[in-house]
């Protein structure tokens, strides 16, 4: 109960976030239900808020070892990751 509050808690910020999940991936789900939509089901423990989060971190997974791939390819790999450590350290 108590780990429930505290994500309650952490995850409250979205709560009036009506902003896609993610509109930087090509993932129809993430760019057509809102955060606070989200938030909402996982909250009500709606079995379709798993399944659009599950589905959104599947195509987050693969937009990222596309990226990395392309990336290694053309040699910038090394920057690139250190910009993205930063970036994703601050995304939740």
């Amino acid at each position: 109960r108590e780990m429930y509050h505290e994500s309650e808690e952490k995850y409250k910020k979205w709560e009036k976030d009506f902003s896609p999940i993610d509109d930087g991936i090509d993932c129809p789900l993430s760019n057509y239900y809102s955060k606070a939509y989200l938030r909402h089901l996982i909250k009500a423990k709606e079995i379709t808020g798993l399944t659009i989060a599950s589905t959104h971190n599947l195509a987050f997974y693969l937009w990222l070892v596309k990226e990395a791939r392309k990336r290694i390819l053309d040699g910038s790999f090394a920057g690139w990751k250190n910009e993205m450590v930063e970036v994703l350290k601050t995304r939740l």
